[in-house]
């Protein structure tokens, strides 16, 4: 469906479409193709006919990542959820008028066309990963359908933003089979920007990357927040021109005030004194991700590609809007890897938004103050000094304290004994001329997180920085767990 229409449809009219794609892609789709929903549903004597609505989705039970994931002991898990169709189940299960379709363009252009276009639908061309410390990394398949989906759904990322066609842009995002560098690159390839795609630092080198954002004079900067953070700060200390930047989008993490401060005064001090600092939200089996428009706008998602619930995560019943809960996924439209009611465990504080944009844009929208527990799995909440923390709170702590140039927090068991109580080792680099360093992060982090550090050590910036591997990470180690696993 045409974007511009979509966006701004009345919200009983997107609600209808919803729920015509949910019945058309359950009973063509998913019961007939989908190995490990058709078996949920006989096991569970669910009547796919029965669900017309998207209130009638919690008639299934929900997915989670463990439904997933790949194991040692079955390493091909995640083919059970790539819609699998035979020859047999598409001349069963497909609409009249799609076999009809086929039947003529067999006739007139031979069966090799035919086979074409179920190739085309169905064949996986090209996987995204997703990693966990408790399983094998999952691959999530598309096929060349979803490619023009994923396609789609990059160019309207870029739409959301405003981003100018005739704007110059440069992706920082690290080459990976993972989601962030491919929307970027296929967004920018849809739209026809001029775009270049380093690879991040540990591809193009973050040199390179500077001097490429100057000399191209480059509009829009896309990166994850930690190595963002690197390259504008670095940019920053050589006095380089980034005066034309006016967009920084940020994926991969969430972004916290402070840290966007210390950003904005980086760029500020290069020539961009009016730059929108946005940021995304997206997890590899959602298949696409999302984007503010604005500073807090909440993430615009694409009602025909997916139905988005919140639910309280203790009780699994669905919450009210604008409540806090749980981020729920349905795919109402891809083929390759699928899942329905996935569970992201990522808390949106702000819960689903459904009033007007003031961009103008009705979509739904995920509040975007996320706690993403899928993030870091390996730093989820733990015990610690026999205090429950949340891990993933050291990220906006100690990124928004702006007596601090770089940061790393290390876990461990005093004197390694794995039975010893557990240490906080935070390393920093303090910003010069900075004083009481040591006392202020210990009374943030007593303030923020009910935790003080055993010790604070300083070290010298690039010292810091080869700790947690900018430029030779996929993602920097902010966060080292180095306790024994019992």
């Amino acid at each position: 469906m045409n974007w511009k229409t979509l966006s701004h449809m009345p919200r009983r009219e997107y609600e209808e479409l919803q729920n015509r794609k949910l019945r058309a892609f359950l009973r063509y789709q998913i019961f007939p193709y989908h190995p490990y929903y058709k078996r949920l549903f006989r096991a569970k004597s669910i009547d796919v006919y029965d669900i017309k609505t998207t209130d009638d989705l919690q008639k299934i039970p929900f997915t989670s990542k463990g439904d997933i994931a790949p194991t040692t002991d079955d390493p091909r898990k995640y083919t059970d959820f790539v819609l699998q169709p035979d020859e047999t189940s598409l001349k069963k299960y497909a609409p009249k008028t799609k076999l009809l379709k086929m039947l003529l363009k067999g006739l007139l252009r031979g069966k090799d066309a035919a086979k074409h276009d179920v190739v085309y639908e169905y064949k996986p061309v090209h996987m995204h990963f997703t990693t966990g410390r408790t399983a094998l990394p999952t691959p999530f398949l598309y096929t060349s359908y979803d490619m023009d989906l994923f396609k789609e759904g990059a160019s309207r990322l870029f739409d959301v933003i405003n981003v100018n066609p005739d704007y110059i842009g440069v992706s920082a995002f690290p080459y990976a089979p993972h989601m962030a560098f491919w929307l970027a690159y296929h967004a920018a390839m849809k739209m026809m920007i001029t775009g270049l795609h380093t690879g991040g630092g540990k591809i193009m080198g973050t040199p390179n990357i500077i001097r490429a954002i100057e000399r191209m004079k480059a509009n829009f900067v896309v990166a994850i927040p930690g190595y963002g953070y690197h390259l504008f700060r670095e940019a920053a200390e050589q006095k380089r021109d980034f005066s034309s930047v006016k967009i920084v989008v940020f994926g991969g993490e969430r972004v916290a005030p402070g840290f966007k401060e210390k950003v904005h005064e980086f760029l500020k001090s290069m020539g961009a004194s009016d730059v929108k600092l946005l940021s995304t939200y997206a997890s590899t089996e959602t298949k696409c991700g999302w984007v503010e428009c604005r500073d807090d706008s909440g993430y615009h998602t694409y009602p025909d590609f997916e139905f988005i619930e919140t639910i309280d995560p203790k009780t699994g019943e669905r919450v009210g809007e604008g409540e806090e809960g749980e981020v729920v996924y349905t795919a109402l439209d891809w083929r390759g890897s699928v899942v329905l009611r996935y569970r992201t465990g990522d808390i949106t504080r702000e819960g689903m938004l459904y009033d007007t944009c003031e961009c103008g844009r009705t979509v739904p929208r995920i509040g975007g103050t996320i706690h993403r527990t899928s993030d870091f799995k390996e730093f989820n909440l733990s015990k610690i000094k026999g205090t429950l923390v949340n891990l993933n709170a050291f990220y906006p702590t100690l990124s928004g304290c702006k007596s601090i140039v770089e940061w790393q927090v290390e876990i461990r068991k005093k004197n390694n004994d794995p039975f010893e109580t557990d240490e906080i080792i935070v390393y920093v680099t303090p910003q010069k001329g900075t004083h009481d360093v040591e006392k202020e992060i210990s009374a943030l982090l007593l303030k923020e997180m009910e935790v003080t550090p055993n010790e604070i050590i300083f070290l010298p910036l690039q010292e810091l920085v080869e700790r947690l591997g900018v430029d030779t990470e996929l993602k920097e180690r902010r966060l080292v767990d180095l306790r024994p696993k019992l």
